[in-house]
């Protein structure tokens, strides 16, 4: 089976539309590996015809569900785990010396998938920075995809993603055993406040941030949505935080407001001093 050009070229639209996701030329057979199963799950033979549905309908819940088929889901714990080194040796302590006094610190994972990043994040402050547990920690984890956020709540995960980058100190000390699987420990789950948001849409109301984690998000939008979550990062990050972007992200431009900070290996941003 082999997506006609027309039929991907409304793909590539309504998922743009939507979610702010380009899908590059040359992608039909990832569209087709995804949505198959969709359509056969909605009552469909084949995606032809799913899509000849969503172009006679107005917008809902089916073009919904075809974007989310359509959103990256890759994750794991502590990915790119010199990251996190960082965060623990440097960025972490650096933010806790400028709040000291407020002893209060309110960070963002957004683009979270089901939850491995936000629930890395707070195993690390619980392990790492004990003294945190006498001030107000504001833990946000943010993704598009409202099933993969439902993953998360539950907090359950199998062998292979728990063998994904988990370290075993953290298993031993925040899992328990889950049938086949692994749940997480609730105090950690509460720690992480997990809501549905739409980056490339206007963003809800939030507090100023001093440390927001958009890793390997921004190479999957063009250079006009880029620049949108950009400037509404910009508008949430304290001037003294810190923007956190993936490998994937190192070489990119993100323009006269932001100013790198060296960081051995981490692609780590502030805000310029005006």
């Amino acid at each position: 089976m082999t997506m006609s050009s027309v039929e991907f070229g409304y793909l590539q639209h309504l998922v743009r539309r939507h979610s702010g996701i380009v899908l590059e030329p040359g992608k039909e057979y990832l569209a087709e590996s995804r949505l198959l199963p969709l359509a056969r799950l909605e009552g469909f033979e084949t995606i032809e015809q799913m899509i000849a549905r969503l172009r006679l309908e107005r917008p809902g819940g089916l073009h919904w569900k075809v974007v989310e088929a359509m959103t990256t889901k890759e994750t794991s714990f502590f990915r790119e785990f010199h990251t996190f080194e960082v965060l623990k040796a440097r960025l972490l302590r650096d933010l806790l010396e400028r709040r000291s006094s407020s002893r209060e610190l309110n960070i963002w994972c957004a683009a979270c998938s089901s939850g491995q990043e936000p629930y890395s994040l707070a195993m690390l402050l619980r392990h790492e920075f004990p003294e945190l547990s006498a001030w107000k920690v504001f833990l946000l984890a943010s993704d598009i995809s409202a099933e993969a956020l439902d993953r998360g709540r539950a907090g359950v995960y199998s062998q292979i993603e728990i063998n994904r980058g988990l370290p075993a100190r953290m298993l031993t000390r925040f899992f328990r055993k889950h049938g086949i699987d692994w749940e997480i420990d609730e105090e950690v789950r509460r720690m992480v406040d997990l809501r549905q948001i739409n980056l490339a849409e206007p963003w809800p109301p939030l507090p100023s941030m001093d440390l927001i984690l958009l890793r390997n998000v921004l190479v999957y939008f063009d250079h006009e949505t880029r620049r949108s979550v950009l400037d509404q990062v910009s508008r949430r990050l304290k001037r003294d935080g810190y923007l956190l972007l993936g490998g994937a992200e190192a070489t990119l431009r993100l323009g006269d407001e932001f100013q790198r900070v060296e960081t051995d290996g981490a692609t780590a941003w502030r805000l310029r001093e005006s």
